[in-house]
């Protein structure tokens, strides 16, 4: 159903406030996601760092006290010298180690020598002699400092937060190996490089981080749900109220228009009445004078019938143009249609249409409004579907009451509106016929509209044609 209760489609320029705010938000919810679970990751890293570097200093410390005292001061005692090259020595230093760091998450143990940086021990023997792996962690072990550093291998694509894990996740600790009491005065006689395979914890960390941003953007969406339920009531009203100012404007301009024809055709209406009544009363007198022949008596009522089509435009004029303010009183619509009906009865008997009046005579409709307005209002609308019918038809009329309004239906089975101009058929001096003067519809629209009722039409080209009509039944 098409409703053309306003007439008038609003052309208000559209608010594009939820276009503009869905991109956006969505930009700045993926940046917000991203960056909260960035944050949390790097903070759960450092913890991590924090943690595992803790843990090899634990390590560390015991192991610098196992190798000092059960190996460096034994073998010195022993052999005079230490030499890890010797089987004796090394398997000594290895068996040492390996028992303190066993059961522990220490995949590998260096150590080195104060002069050149030589790997002088490490659990893996491919990697002993070997010289320039300790970097800066060796040069600050020799002053005294430990600390860490992460190696990653990362995976084939990398860079990309996305991408998946590194490959290994390596936490490697210099410590420096200390002489104990009593012999501090020996100083630093080693650094030790502790190795921790971190892989699956920073896997974890990273699907910790792909969880922190699924929920984050979870919560923000919902957020962004309601917001954007907001936005939409929002532009929604703003349409509503840019589309009542066009109305509105509309409306005036069409008042102003009006106003300006209602003074020309109450000047010029005045000159056309007068000299028209005089010519339809001498043309009656003509015909009915006895001494009149056929041809005087044809040609005056021709006179007649143009003259009076003549006195029904101008009369159309005059109603259109003046200010038609309705004087409310309590009234049936079933008894306004009734008249309607009663007045056309010749018309519909000539056209051979029958009228099917539904309930209307079941009860009452009792309405505040102008009698005389809607009267005028219904005549309109049933002399179109009278003259729609070309040789026999119905006419159904059908009342109904919804939330406080009274909802007139009214249906012919004429020839029906063509689509194209079915959204014109409201305007004023817009008809279809040979004769007319096209302000039907329009003073039908006006009356209905002053009594703050709606009406619109559908029609199917060679089926018929409804009218629906809406009126609130108590006006102020």
């Amino acid at each position: 159903m098409e409703n053309n209760s306003k007439y008038i489609k609003p052309e208000a320029s559209r608010f594009r406030l939820v276009k503009f705010f869905a991109y956006t938000s969505f930009v700045i919810l993926i940046i917000a996601s991203f960056t909260l679970s960035m944050v949390i990751s790097q903070r759960a890293t450092k913890v991590l760092m924090n943690t595992y570097e803790n843990h090899a200093l634990l390590i560390a410390n015991n192991l610098n006290h196992q190798v000092f005292h059960y190996f460096t001061i034994p073998v010195r005692f022993r052999y005079g010298a230490i030499s890890l090259r010797e089987k004796e020595q090394s398997d000594l230093m290895d068996k040492i180690v390996r028992t303190t760091i066993h059961s522990f998450n220490i995949e590998q143990v260096n150590m080195y020598d104060t002069q050149k940086g030589i790997i002088a021990y490490s659990t893996n023997r491919d990697l002993i002699g070997l010289t320039g792996r300790g970097g800066m962690g060796y040069i600050a072990a020799l002053e005294g400092k430990h600390s860490s550093r992460l190696v990653s291998r990362e995976p084939a694509i990398s860079g990309s937060w996305f991408m998946g894990f590194a490959k290994e996740k390596k936490l490697k600790t210099f410590i420096p190996f200390k002489a104990e009491p009593p012999y501090y005065y020996i100083g630093i006689l080693g650094v030790f490089e502790l190795t921790q395979d971190l892989t699956k914890e920073y896997e974890s960390i990273v699907k910790f981080r792909y969880l922190i941003f699924g929920v984050s953007l979870a919560i923000m969406f919902l957020i962004f749900l309601a917001l954007l339920l907001v936005v939409r009531k929002a532009e929604h009203i703003l349409r509503k109220r840019a589309q009542e100012q066009k109305l509105l404007e509309d409306q005036l301009n069409q008042a102003e228009r009006l106003a300006v024809l209602g003074e020309m055709v109450a000047g010029v209406s005045h000159e056309i009445k007068n000299p028209l009544g005089i010519i339809r009363s001498t043309a009656e007198f003509l015909a009915e004078k006895s001494e009149s022949d056929e041809i005087q008596k044809k040609l005056s009522s021709i006179i007649i019938e143009e003259s009076g089509r003549l006195n029904d435009v101008v009369t159309d004029f005059l109603d259109f143009a003046r200010p038609q303010e309705p004087n409310l009183q309590d009234c049936h619509l079933e008894e306004i249609i009734g008249r309607n009906l009663s007045f056309l009865q010749s018309e519909l008997d000539k056209k051979k249409v029958s009228v099917n009046d539904g309930n209307l005579n079941n009860r009452p409709f009792t309405i505040k409004a102008d009698p005389s307005l809607l009267y005028r209002a219904f005549l309109n609308i049933f002399i179109n579907a009278i003259q729609s019918i070309e040789d026999g038809g119905n006419i159904r009329i059908k009342i109904e009451e919804e939330k406080g309004n009274y909802r007139v239906e009214i249906q012919d089975t004429g020839t029906g509106i063509r689509k194209e101009n079915l959204k014109k058929i409201f305007n004023p001096f817009f008809t279809t016929k040979e004769k007319g003067s096209g302000l039907g519809l329009a003073i039908v629209k006006k009356i209905i509209e002053g009594h703050k009722g709606t009406v619109w039409i559908e029609s199917e080209e060679g089926v018929g044609t409804r009218v629906f009509v809406n009126l609130p039944r108590k006006n102020k």
